[in-house]
């Protein structure tokens, strides 16, 4: 009988555990430090006290490109991927990849700078050409 209670009680301890470390783990992956993954219009219709830190991805615009041959970085209008009127401005500062152009389609992650609204990234990825994916269908051999 005694060993019963004990086997209870161990149980009850490891379900405890269980719990407290699985809890600990979805409210840290909720924390404050999230980062939302939204495209240009869903950035542009927060409120501009709610906008932060974020992920946005969209289309480099060709008009208002700079880039500084002294310097590493770009500065770019980043155009809606489903709405090509609406853009935002973002500052990245750091090794440009060589796919990066206008009308490449971008990864930028940052936050945005509340007075000037511009969007100050940290992270810039490009997305693989397209021309890589035809190749590789054209590669692929032919029933």
């Amino acid at each position: 009988m005694a060993q019963a209670k004990n086997s209870k009680i161990v149980y009850l301890v490891a379900l405890f555990l269980f719990l407290g470390g699985f809890g600990w783990l979805v409210l840290s992956g909720l924390s404050e430090e999230s980062v939302y993954f939204l495209n240009v219009s869903e950035a542009l219709a927060l409120e501009p006290a709610k906008r932060d830190q974020a992920r946005l991805f969209g289309s480099v615009s060709a008009e208002n490109l700079v880039s500084d041959p002294q310097a590493l970085g770009v500065a770019f209008d980043l155009v809606d991927k489903f709405d090509v009127h609406k853009s935002l401005r973002v500052e990245y500062r750091g090794a440009v990849p060589d796919t990066f152009k206008p009308g490449a389609e971008v990864i930028v992650e940052g936050r945005f700078n509340k007075q000037s609204g511009v969007f100050a990234a940290n992270t810039l990825i490009t997305k693989c050409p397209s021309k890589y994916q035809k190749m590789s269908e054209e590669a692929s051999p032919k029933g």
